[in-house]
């Protein structure tokens, strides 16, 4: 006799999204349900980007791709061979939704708008019979396998509050979790959990005068944190509370154990010119004292960096508005070349934006198969997403890795018997 086969995904993300679209459609046979613990789907979709959803990252190259994820690397170029950015691109543009690149390689739609990625996997739900049970957080998952002989029909429980759900296939989509408790739920499959901390977030530099720059931003500078060998160049932006800006963001993903084990208290030094040695800015200095000796120095914004950090900079060399490059005493331009290249700042904390926030850690890697997504300890259960202990910079990587291992893992489920 004919037996219906079921899959639950559990989270209503891009991840969870992927998987139930996908298995939906390369197995039209199978009985998809999708379960999200909220009252709202796609929530991260809809906020990502400043509201356009950065879908991808223009990098076409799996080594170099893979280079852009603290953890996980090695995971994420097996599963890329399977789904990358390439099929990302093809996958939404033949559903109308067009992809546009900006000068960072980030990719998004060409309507600017999230709404486009949300419109168009709701209508692939709708199109490949997927059922949505909003408001069902999952409380636990039990796998049900006996001896050959008596085999249950259906080897999964999915545990929630007033209902138990039999099904074939469980693929866990459920994003990550801040705190360790969080993953409790998961007990049941006898799966080790990478203990989470934040990644993606930025550095409290609390009551220092730099904050009144709040706004300006560098478009290329160095940060290194003091006492490791973290260090990054890119974007920086000062905010009315620190640094933030892609710069800082990628720092703190590199860095996201060691900096918790810092309790995030930590000396940076920040170069603002990006990679300048200290002799090539003395000479530049040193020829503009001899060219333009009795122009004034605030009036000479020799590095092009922007004008209020220039003045900012200036001002804390003790050089005055009037001086001049012929009066700039040697301590005032040492003080003022220390600063250009190795301004130390001291970070007290963290701040970690809700719809932006990533975690590291999560389902241990060398219990899944990167080539199925499938649990190495039980048949039938699958994980995607940022539940796994991958997580990548900022810039698309962290919802390519949501494509990838959603698709990968349809895939192994819609071929499965």
């Amino acid at each position: 006799m004919y037996k219906q086969q079921t899959l639950v995904v559990i989270g209503g993300g891009a991840a969870g999204f992927f998987c139930a679209v996908n298995a939906a459609r390369m197995n039209p046979a199978l009985k998809v349900l999708l379960l999200e613990k909220s009252n709202k789907l796609l929530s991260k979709v809809k906020v990502s980007g400043g509201g356009r959803c950065n879908l991808t990252h223009a990098c076409f190259d799996i080594k170099d791709m893979s280079l852009n994820y603290p953890r996980g690397e090695h995971f994420v170029r097996k599963a890329f061979h399977q789904f990358f950015t390439t099929d990302t691109i093809d996958w939404f543009e033949s559903r109308n939704v067009k992809l546009k690149t900006e000068d960072d390689g980030r990719m998004f739609p060409v309507t600017d708008s999230s709404q486009s990625v949300i419109d168009c996997l709701l209508k692939e739900v709708n199109a490949h019979g997927v059922e949505i049970l909003m408001s069902r957080e999952v409380k636990g998952i039990r796998y049900k396998a006996q001896d050959e002989r008596h085999k249950p029909q259906k080897v999964w429980d999915v545990i929630l509050a007033n209902e138990v759900i039999e099904c074939d296939f469980v693929c866990v989509a459920s994003g990550g979790f801040p705190k360790l408790s969080q993953f409790d739920w998961l007990k049941g499959t006898g799966h080790t959990i990478v203990e989470p901390v934040p990644s993606l977030f930025t550095f409290n530099i609390p009551k220092h005068p730099l904050n009144e720059l709040m706004g300006v931003s560098v478009p290329n500078a160095t940060v290194k944190i003091q006492s490791t060998k973290l260090k990054n160049s890119g974007p920086l932006l000062i905010t009315h509370w620190g640094l933030s800006g892609p710069c800082v963001l990628k720092l703190s993903a590199w860095g996201a154990r060691e900096l918790q084990k810092l309790n995030y208290n930590f000396t940076i030094s920040v170069n603002w010119l990006t990679e300048k040695k200290e002799d090539e800015v003395r000479q530049k200095i040193q020829g503009t004292r001899n060219t333009n000796a009795s122009k004034k120095i605030s009036n000479t914004n020799l590095f092009q960096l922007p004008n209020r950090l220039w003045q900012f900079l200036l001002q804390q060399s003790a050089i005055t508005e009037d001086m001049r490059w012929a009066d700039l005493p040697a301590k005032a331009q040492n003080k003022l070349i220390q600063l250009l290249l190795h301004h130390e700042l001291k970070v007290e904390g963290k701040t970690t934006f809700k719809e932006e926030f990533v975690t590291a850690g999560g389902i241990d890697l060398k219990e899944v198969d990167a080539n199925t997504m499938q649990s190495k300890l039980h048949r039938g259960l699958f994980f995607a997403g940022e539940i796994l202990d991958v997580d990548g910079v900022t810039g698309g990587f962290n919802f390519q890795h949501a494509w990838t291992s959603g698709f990968v893992a349809a895939k192994s489920i819609a071929a499965s018997e």
